[in-house]
């Protein structure tokens, strides 16, 4: 369980701080604001998670990984961005993928912390969404996760995935992979398709 939680959340402080260095790059930032964005982006879902359920200090300040691979993600996308801009939406692509690992490595880790099956879901949530609202305010955006597409939901989807998994005893493993390529594809739809919630109208006046 423990190697398990660390993949998780090593590949999604990879791919988020991606998503934050594609970010910085197109907002003209320099090297060090590139690698400050790839940290933030990478690890502060996981630092609120860790923070919520009395894990600390958290993983990503109390281990070098974390900043390590913060630091290769940011240093390849500055170096190589045109190759990773070749990607179609690619920041959508890895923001998807950032979302799912951390949607279900918030849950197993909450679990883990003995939080109770909802509690777990919605830390879950939580950890998904953290590091992009942060990238998303860094470059004065309104993030994601408060717009009309399924971005939060779909978080949330893969977390009861993990959640409901573990009630049933089935093994971490393949809760974890099921709920993770729900979540990504979930994401993945709703930006192609345009698959959203209802949105707020104000009042005609």
């Amino acid at each position: 369980m423990d190697l398990l939680l660390l993949l998780l959340d090593l590949g999604g402080t990879f791919v988020f701080a991606i998503s934050g260095a594609i970010a910085a790059v197109k907002h003209r930032l320099d090297i060090f604001g590139v690698l400050v964005l790839s940290f933030a982006a990478g690890n502060v879902g996981g630092i609120t998670r860790d923070l919520l359920i009395g894990a600390v200090p958290p993983a990503a300040i109390a281990h070098w990984p974390y900043l390590g691979v913060s630091v290769l993600a940011g240093s390849i996308t500055y170096v190589w961005y045109r190759i990773v801009d070749r990607f179609s939406y690619p920041v959508m692509w890895f923001d998807a993928a950032g979302l799912a690992f951390f949607a279900v490595s918030g849950a197993e880790k909450a679990l883990v912390y003995g939080l109770n099956p909802l509690m777990a879901a919605l830390l879950g949530m939580l950890t998904g969404v953290g590091g992009g609202m942060l990238r998303d305010l860094l470059t004065i955006q309104i993030p994601n996760v408060l717009r009309a597409d399924i971005y939060a939901l779909a978080g949330l989807a893969g977390a009861a995935v993990v959640v409901i998994g573990h009630v049933l005893g089935i093994p971490a493993l393949i809760t974890t992979i099921v709920g993770g390529l729900l979540c990504f594809a979930l994401r993945v739809m709703a930006f192609r398709y345009g698959w959203h919630l209802p949105t707020a109208r104000p009042p005609d006046t």
